[in-house]
């Protein structure tokens, strides 16, 4: 399929093209003034190459916000529940796939990740990011060269 026959999602300034990502026939969420707002500037971040972090209280529908964005664009999203027993080689390999794949990341608790593990989860984001950026269709990361999709986004609710 040509580039001329994708199906593409246009908010603002922010152009995505559509996953065709099935993730089934579930209950969506009920799209009030703040959503409409948390969809816009995430979109406008990842139109950007930038991840998003939504704040607010526990329990208030931060991470299902995401989660229903994604499944509007069509892309899947994996939720990622933080842990301080984390390590730099289960990230590298999280990045990889999901990098490859063109799916998005969303890190729940990430606030719970040990200092030093964080440090070098930064270094490799920003290997990605300056992969993303510059439009590469090829990423070379922890000595390896995968695909690199542009859908690929990064969330932190």
């Amino acid at each position: 399929r040509g580039r001329d026959q994708e199906v593409r999602i246009r908010q603002t300034n922010a152009i995505f093209t559509y996953g065709y990502e099935y993730l089934g026939n579930s209950a969506r969420l009920v799209i009030t003034p703040l959503t409409d707002i948390c969809y816009l500037t995430l979109t406008g971040a990842l139109a950007l190459k930038f991840g998003g972090a939504p704040a607010g209280p526990a329990g208030t529908g931060k991470t299902e916000t995401v989660k229903d964005l994604a499944k509007h664009l069509a892309i899947q999203c994996v939720v990622f529940n933080c842990s301080d027993s984390l390590d730099v080689n289960m990230m590298s390999q999280f990045f990889s796939g999901l990098a490859a794949c063109g799916s998005w990341a969303c890190f729940d608790e990430f606030n719970r990740i040990n200092i030093e593990v964080l440090s070098v989860i930064a270094q490799q984001m920003l290997t990605i990011v300056g992969c993303l950026k510059e439009k590469k269709e090829v990423l070379e990361f922890d000595g390896r060269v995968l695909p690199m999709s542009q859908n690929f986004g990064v969330l932190s609710p």
